[in-house]
Parts: C-alpha cells; structure tokens; sequence
C-alpha cells in the first residue's frame, strides 16, 4: 500500500460530512460510487466471496471490501455504524482485522439533534480540524451542491438532463469526485451542453431506493418513452436544503433516519414533479426491502419493484416487467406519451 496516498485518501460506506474530512486535507472516496462504476464490478463481488463473505449476503458490502483490497491508496474508512446497511459492522470488524483505520460514524435514529451534533464533533476531534476551517469547507462545498441542484431542476423543469445524468451527477455529491471544484466545473460544462438539446417529453417516473448497481435501468427506460425525473436518494446527497448550519443540513438529510422523512419527501417531489410512476428499487438481502410495503400503502400512483442482487445488466425478465410497467401507465394515461 502506498503509505502516502492512503494517508490521505479517506473511504466512505455512505455519505457523511465531507466537508469535516475536506478541512483536513485529506480526500473523501465514496465507496459505492467506485464500486458501481468500475469495469469489473461482479469481480469485486466475487474477490469478498473468495475471501469467506456468504454469496446471500448484500452485494453492496461485498463490492466495498472488494474495491477496498483492489485499491493500495486507502487505509482509513468512515463507516456509518447507524442510518445505513446493519451488515457494516461486520464489515468493519473484518477490516480492522486486516488493517485498516475505521472511524465510525451514527445517525442517531430519532433524528435527535443534540445526538447528531456529538457525532459531528467527535469526527472533527479524531480529524483534528477546528469548526471556522470546516465552515470554510463547506462553503465551497455548497456551491458544488447547488450547481447539482440545478441540473435536477433542468431534468424536471426544462426536460433538459438525462435521467441517467441526473443519477451520476447527484450520486457523485457524496465525495465531489475528490475535487468540489473540478467537480463544479464538470456540471457547468454538462448544463451549457444540455441547454442546446431539444427539451424531452414523454412520461415522468421517479426512482425511489437505493443508487442502481444498474444505471442501464435509466437508459432502457428513455428506450420505452419514459424519463426519470425525479432520483430520490441521489438527490439527497446534495443536502438541498438552505437557511440552516452546514451541520444541521444532515438533520434534513432522509436517508439514515426513519422512513418516514423520505416518505414526506417522496409525496411532496411526487407532486411537484408531477409524475406519472414510481419505480422502486431494492438490493436483495437488504432490510430495506421491507419499506416497499410503507411506500405502496403511501402513495397514490403506480409503484413497480424491481429487485437486483449483483447483476450488472438488465435481465430479460426485469426489462419484460419495465416494458409492461410503461405500457400500463401509457393505457392510464389514454396513450400519451
């Protein structure tokens, strides 16, 4: 391992405040984002299996320790212990076996604030930055945010942005690809390119649950007439959320608490954005396939599941379902696109 470089280079399982580790030099590297964008990500699936982790077990923690035993430049991993995948703290167990730093990191379920705020100061005491620093951070951090913000504007508003665009660039807020600048600039360059597009009109879905291991799902969806406007989860690592402390805006932030902060937000997007459908997307062996059962009894539009283990490709009977999902909302909607 290069001892510099994994120094410097900070692993996460989820999304934490970035903007802590940023003050400190050091580079957040979202786990899950590697994972889902590299070239071989079923080998780094089966190099966890090979190392003893049970083929029924989420695919997403199997992917992490993959891609952190094929990469030598990572040597400390903020894992998040509550308000994420239960199968973490086996993760860091193993890790810390093998070497690696873990710096845990909870959600405090109920989303208490004081509980949160703790949280928050103790990883700015193990990182060693004082809060003035990281309030600076996080200014450059925002403006890296509310460029993203904008591009999902341009998708529901303008017609403008892929649904598949819009996933990779909200999904990369977790980390700003290592460089909330160079990052910034990407989006930039991706709006002025989209304003010479003809806008898209077709039907509007929203994509509720966790990031796809397959973002195909956006691509094959724009094949059958449908766009997706609305990326629930990706959205919120872009912590839209203003008039609040850098801190508090992982208060507001859904994911890590009760389902029912998302269920809020979920209904008040579905109605902004006026959609037309819901796909929801669930990891097989994951806990939160339960909340399928929550969000079909809440909302009032059709809502087809879709379950995935480690496939990296659409399988025919996923895109059977999808055509047929499309097909029934056209029928509802008298045959519009």
């Amino acid at each position: 391992m290069n001892a510099t470089a994994a120094a410097r280079k900070v692993g996460l399982t989820t999304t934490v405040p970035i903007e802590v580790i940023y003050a400190s030099g050091r580079v957040p590297v979202d786990l899950n984002n590697i994972f889902i964008s590299s070239d071989d990500a079923s080998g780094c699936v089966e190099e966890a299996e090979a190392a003893g982790f049970p083929r029924n077990f989420c695919a997403w923690i199997k992917g992490i320790y993959g891609v952190l035993k094929r990469r030598g430049d990572i040597g400390t991993v903020v894992a998040v212990t509550q308000g994420d995948c239960s199968n973490t703290h086996a993760l860091m167990e193993v890790l810390q076996m093998e070497g690696y730093r873990v710096i845990p990191f909870a959600y405090p379920y109920d989303r208490d604030r004081e509980i949160l705020r703790l949280q928050v100061e103790r990883l700015m005491e193990v990182f060693g930055v004082e809060e003035a620093v990281v309030r600076e951070e996080a200014a450059v951090l925002d403006r890296a945010r509310w460029t993203a913000i904008r591009l999902d504007e341009m998708t529901w508003k303008e017609g403008l942005i892929t649904g598949r665009e819009n996933h990779l660039a909200l999904v990369s807020c977790s980390d700003m690809e290592g460089d909330p600048t160079s990052f910034s600039v990407k989006l930039e360059g991706l709006m002025e390119e989209a304003r010479e597009r003809k806008p898209w009109r077709g039907l509007r879905l929203g994509y509720v649950g966790v990031p796809p291991l397959v973002p195909e799902i956006y691509d094959y969806l724009e094949e059958l007439g449908a766009r997706v406007v609305y990326n629930e989860v990706q959205r919120q690592f872009a912590l839209p959320y203003e008039g609040v402390d850098w801190w508090e805006k992982y208060l507001l932030y859904t994911y890590p608490y009760s389902f029912r902060y998302r269920l809020q937000d979920i209904q008040a997007e579905v109605r902004k954005r006026g959609l037309h459908g819901v796909v929801h997307y669930v990891q097989s062996f994951c806990f939160r396939q339960v909340e399928d059962i929550l969000l079909r009894r809440s909302l009032r539009l059709p809502v087809l599941t879709v379950e995935m283990d480690r496939s990296l490709r659409l399988d025919a009977r996923t895109r059977m379902r999808l055509e047929n999902f499309v097909s029934i909302l056209r029928r509802l909607r008298g045959g519009g696109g």
